[in-house]
């Protein structure tokens, strides 16, 4: 018995926020930012709109492309950092919206490897007996976001994938999930402030904790380094050479980071889907949102052997391989 992917969906906020809007909010450029990042622009959650709203379109389309219902789910795996509240679980409302009545419903987090370590859990548990499960990667970043701060707001948006995982015979599904941590490099990425470490008060709000910090020159390095290593032991641990790859989907955090690691890899960027200059870095959604459009543009078809990548705050690093 094999997991397989057997349906995808996503979903981005109309509101969209150009470089030459951000032009207008801080000391930047649309050429600077292009250089730096290869991201022209991205979407903003409206007013109200909360990472579950999100999710909920997302998954409902994933359920549409699978072909079935809300309520033959047994699980809702919702992968954020951006939740609509502390607790509970934001599946939990993901689950009451969809009507999944007899699915269980949990949020996992491991940022922008979200997607793919909530993947290697539904995997387990397809392999254990449930028949589907609803992986759903979903942030509202914009919410986490300094707007003050020219080096982090050029880099994020909002927006939500997902994709049924179901029971199948055969040798197509999920082939195998690689998952790597390092909480040594925590500070690279994070939010110091909100939690019980530093809980919510004026002296947070005043110091700007609530908002995300990142060390860019450090993360640069260890993500190429860590993305290029964990895709050659994907390869290595199913006997695979990377050019038997027809797809590379990886995290879309900046466009010279992949340039990077496809580079070392040896892959041709025709082998790599890229959406970045539209999404910018939706976190836990990157990978699921570039993983529908490429197999609704036909990108991916039946046989292909398709790899995931992700990097993120933890410092986590993941990867997935499959046979679709």
């Amino acid at each position: 018995m094999r997991a397989r992917i057997t349906g995808t969906g996503s979903y981005s906020p109309s509101n969209v926020l150009t470089n030459a809007d951000l032009e207008r909010m801080v000391a930047t450029s649309d050429e600077w930012i292009r250089e730096r990042t290869g991201i022209r622009e991205r979407h903003i959650a409206g007013a109200g709109e909360a990472c579950s709203d999100l999710a909920v379109q997302a998954g409902k389309r994933a359920l549409a492309a699978a072909g079935i219902a809300p309520t033959d789910l047994d699980m809702i795996l919702l992968a954020t950092c951006t939740g609509d509240y502390p607790l509970p679980a934001t599946a939990c409302l993901v689950q009451h919206q969809l009507g999944a009545t007899k699915a269980a419903a949990c949020d996992l987090s491991a940022a922008c490897c979200g997607f793919v370590y909530a993947l290697s859990v539904a995997d387990a548990y397809v392999k254990t007996g449930m028949r589907h499960v609803l992986v759903i990667g979903s942030e509202v970043m914009s919410a986490i976001t300094d707007w003050t701060d020219r080096n982090t707001c050029i880099l994020f948006g909002d927006g939500a994938g997902a994709a049924v995982i179901s029971a199948s015979d055969g040798e197509r599904g999920i082939l195998s999930t690689h998952l790597r941590s390092d909480g040594n490099l925590c500070e690279l990425i994070a939010v110091p402030g909100g939690g019980s470490r530093t809980p919510p008060s004026e002296k947070v709000i005043a110091e700007r904790m609530q908002f995300i910090k990142m060390k860019g020159n450090e993360t640069f390095k260890v993500a190429v380094r860590t993305l290029e290593e964990i895709a050659r032991e994907t390869l290595e641990a199913n006997h695979l050479r990377v050019e038997d790859l027809d797809l590379y989907v990886p995290h879309q955090a900046n466009m010279r980071i992949l340039k990077a690691v496809v580079d070392r890899l040896g892959l041709p960027l025709e082998k790599v889907m890229l959406n970045l200059d539209r999404y910018g870095n939706t976190s836990a959604a990157s990978i699921p949102i570039a993983l529908d459009e490429a197999v609704r543009a036909g990108r991916i078809k039946d046989g292909s052997l398709v790899m995931l990548g992700a990097f993120g705050a933890g410092l986590t690093w993941a990867s997935s391989l499959i046979r679709w």
